[in-house]
């Protein structure tokens, strides 16, 4: 039994005698107060897809808990469905929600003294926010992923929620009708799960599962699997066992396996969301990360998985290759890897790897071999200059077009852009600038999805390009730009972009530049007046004071 908070609170004596019996309340009997007590914080909610089979997950992993000797305390933490709020306001919340659920998992765990936690979480910021709460309290802990999306079916297609985004572009390019609009509609989600591609949930889950925070295959499981709940309730026994050996968070979000993660984000064809959230994580485990790293391990890293958004396959099918260890085993056999790293077990990486063969199976192409990956290097990109002094991302693997130098149409909002987007206002060789989306601007830094899954759809992909301070979802491709740091709202450059100004995008280069004079940007500068933030009260309000610029993470504890 570990020497923690929760074993001397219980094991006090007479004076401890109200906590014992307001214990014995909710199921504690005479020989379970000197158990450890493990948080199971249950993401569950019909909000969503993403976590509407959570509770299911929980109940196993409780009941798992138990079994190996654990006294289970269940609580609930909220999640926001970022494809349902996508383009509206509601959307501003969902970047808030990460500090939301890390608080309150912190919260909880703390303010209960509970020996370990077990979190289980669906969409997209379910995964950072138990891991920032993780690395804030260093207790044993173990992450549980709510499992992927099956992908929709329709004419022969695998269909995710992207490709409802990308028919409202097709319907108002006069590419599809109406009713083919609707049936996309229908059949794009069929069931429980996270979106189906290699988007934000499943990038930070296979970043969990390569940080080695979770066990093994679960971050590409299917949701509706039966072998999700054999994992949930295998994850709630190694947490035990954690306990037992006190293998600690921070014993395990070291410098070497954020490298990990992020080798094998590259390696995937992951979200650009993932810098960000890595930025949060290592800021809460104290662990020095910049954006400079990702672009030093991206320019070592094939991307090896052909997925969706821009390629041909579900996290599912990912998962029947052979799923994240053997991407990890191929990164490790080629040098990329560090072997060394802990695991939620107690093996490091290269013990849970010993069995994975180093080259994937020949028949399948989900996974490529290595002498044939589908580009040579990762697709995570870090651009800067007078546009972004701190740096921006972009995903720039598979573009037709990695050079665009063109006019400027400037928006300061998503919605003002899409309306243009959809009146047909946007043309080749134009650049869209979304602007006062970012952090503070928004604040909540909401996903441009909606504009550029309408200009993929109106077959504007290759031909236009897009700036923002906000963020993108998972599913976005095409010649984008965001995260744009310093932000519109606090005196970026990008705030001082007018419409018609030229300017580049150069993805070789890394280059993001608005072609202007500096003594002209200077004039503008000095006239410039920071505009009346949106919200003065409120969950906006408190945010917008506290986050950081995008390029550290946009925390809120700094």
């Amino acid at each position: 039994m570990p020497d923690n908070k929760r074993s001397q609170v219980i094991t006090q004596g007479a004076k401890r005698a109200p906590n014992r019996a307001m214990l014995r309340a909710v199921g504690f009997g005479d020989g379970d107060f000197t158990k450890p007590i493990v948080g199971v914080a249950n993401g569950f909610s019909t909000i969503t897809p993403c976590n509407m089979g959570l509770n299911d997950l929980a109940i196993a992993a409780e009941t798992a808990l138990r079994k190996s000797g654990a006294m289970p305390q269940m609580f609930g933490t909220i999640t926001i469905s970022d494809g349902i709020s996508m383009g509206s306001e509601g959307m501003k919340y969902s970047l808030v929600s990460r500090e939301v659920i890390a608080d309150s998992i912190e919260t909880a765990v703390q303010g209960e003294s509970m020996d370990g936690v077990i979190a289980i979480g669906g969409c997209d910021k379910n995964m950072p926010g138990a891991l920032i709460a993780m690395a804030r309290m260093n207790v044993p802990a173990i992450f549980v992923y709510g499992g992927t999306i099956k992908p929709g079916k329709y004419k022969g297609q695998d269909l995710t929620i992207v490709s409802a985004f990308e028919a409202v572009g097709q319907h108002s390019a006069h590419k599809i009708d109406d009713e083919e609009l609707l049936q996309v509609e229908r059949h794009a989600c069929p069931g429980a799960g996270s979106c189906g591609g290699m988007f934000t949930a499943n990038t930070m889950s296979s970043a969990i599962e390569a940080m080695g925070m979770s066990v093994p295959y679960s971050s590409t499981m299917s949701a509706i699997d039966d072998e999700k709940r054999v994992s949930a309730a295998r994850s709630a026994e190694v947490l035990v066992a954690a306990i037992k050996k006190q293998i600690l968070p921070l014993d395990i979000i070291t410098r070497k396996s954020v490298e990990n993660a992020i080798a094998v984000i590259m390696a995937v064809g992951g979200s650009t969301n993932a810098v960000l959230h890595l930025l949060a994580i290592t800021h809460a485990a104290n662990v020095n990360l910049t954006l400079d790293d990702f672009e030093q391990i991206r320019g070592k890293v094939p991307v090896l998985c052909d997925l969706k958004p821009s390629g041909r396959y579900v996290t599912a099918d990912l998962h029947d290759a052979g799923g994240i260890p053997q991407v990890m085993k191929m990164l490790l056999a080629h040098g990329l890897l560090h072997g060394d790293c802990l695991t939620i077990s107690g093996q490091t990486i290269a013990e849970v790897l010993q069995d994975i063969p180093a080259s994937p199976r020949l028949n399948q192409d989900v996974i490529r071999q290595w002498d044939n990956p589908m580009y040579a290097q990762g697709h995570l990109a870090v651009l800067k200059g007078n546009l972004s002094t701190e740096g921006s991302v972009a995903k720039i693997s598979g573009i037709k077009n990695p050079q665009i130098t063109g006019p400027a149409r400037v928006f300061e909002s998503e919605e003002t852009c899409m309306e243009a987007i959809l009146a047909r206002q946007v043309q080749p060789g134009d650049i869209v600038v979304i602007r006062y989306e970012g952090p503070k601007g928004g604040p909540g830094m909401r996903e441009m999805l909606s504009p550029t899954a309408a200009l993929i759809g109106e077959g504007l992909g290759d031909s236009v390009g897009l700036i923002t301070d906000g963020r993108f979802s998972g599913g976005t491709y095409g010649m984008v730009v965001g995260h744009i740091a310093p932000e519109a709202f606090v005196g970026g450059t990008i705030a001082l972009v007018r419409e018609g100004d030229s300017i580049t995008i150069d993805a070789p280069q890394r280059l993001l530049q608005l072609n202007v004079s500096e003594e002209e940007i200077s004039r503008r500068r000095a006239a410039w007046q920071p505009p009346v933030p949106r919200y003065t009260r409120g969950v906006l309000a408190k945010y917008a004071k506290l986050v950081s610029t995008a390029s550290l993470g946009a925390v809120t504890d700094l």
